[in-house]
């Protein structure tokens, strides 16, 4: 008798392949849309100053994206900080701790 043929799961791999491209230009696109809304805001020559606050609330999405990208520098930082905390002396560590405390 012949075997009857194993079944993969080829095609939600390849759905899954196909997401991540689409997730990628769906992001791309989301911030180009933002940049294209703040240097628009930024080429208006009728802006005296610069209104962060204005462009949060008038770029949809703005404010959410910055967010995230702060709280990944954030986390680079302390990488960075605890990295760092090995090569100083005690007095170092000792001054740190005390501009800590005072915060």
């Amino acid at each position: 008798m012949p075997r009857k043929p194993a079944q993969t799961n080829d095609e939600p791999e390849n759905e899954k392949m196909d997401e991540v491209p689409n997730n990628l230009q769906s992001e791309v696109d989301n911030l180009s849309r933002m940049l294209a809304a703040v240097l628009d805001y930024l080429a208006d020559e009728e802006n005296e100053e610069i209104d962060i606050e204005y462009l949060f609330d008038k770029t949809e999405g703005l404010r959410e994206w910055r967010k995230q990208y702060q709280e990944k520098n954030r986390k680079l930082i302390e990488d960075e900080i605890k990295k760092s905390l090995g090569d100083l002396s005690f007095e170092e560590l000792q001054k740190i701790r005390a501009q800590i405390k005072e915060k």
